[in-house]
């Protein structure tokens, strides 16, 4: 497998598979990427460079659902964010941070147990389980980003933070 392109800091975005995709969005309903751009975005409301707000880590998940409320109950943020360690922190921190406020966010994450992101907001060591409201789904083989030729060389998950409401 040639991995020098997923291995490259070229670019740390990376397409979700649209069949992936719609099978989460059958059963959470997503009203909002909130890490995309205008060419990989999974939802018509997005956040990302051209999309409702230019940043995700800083914008207010609250006000962008309202403004994008259509009606079908849709409220599930979806995240498939930036893989560059300190920017996947970041996004998983904030996630970690919205759920309080009562908003459900899937994330597609590379499944690396080894980092303080993961032990900080996703998995308590302490209790030997994910953190409370933090559902961890462990993908089997490997996922093929949109428009790669090849699998990607890491495990993935999906990481639920259930909306504290």
């Amino acid at each position: 497998m040639n991995t020098a392109l997923m291995f490259s800091s070229a670019t740390d975005e990376w397409e979700t598979p649209q069949a992936f995709f719609d099978a989460l969005d059958v059963e959470f309903g997503f009203a909002i990427d909130i890490a995309a751009t205008a060419e990989n975005a999974k939802c018509a409301a997005y956040f990302g460079r051209n999309g409702l707000e230019d940043d995700g880590l800083t914008a207010g998940f609250r006000r962008a659902l309202r403004a994008v409320e259509d009606g079908t109950g849709r409220r599930a943020c979806w995240c498939n964010p930036p893989y560059s360690r300190g920017l996947q922190a970041k996004f998983i921190e904030k996630v970690a941070r919205e759920r309080f406020l009562g908003h459900t966010t899937v994330m597609l994450l590379p499944a690396r147990a080894d980092t303080k992101a993961f032990h900080t907001h996703i998995y308590d060591a302490k209790t030997w389980q994910p953190r409370d409201g933090v559902e961890i789904r462990l993908l089997p083989g490997r996922l093929k980003f949109g428009g790669a030729t090849n699998s990607a060389p890491f495990p993935s998950m999906v990481v639920i933070f259930r909306g504290d409401r």
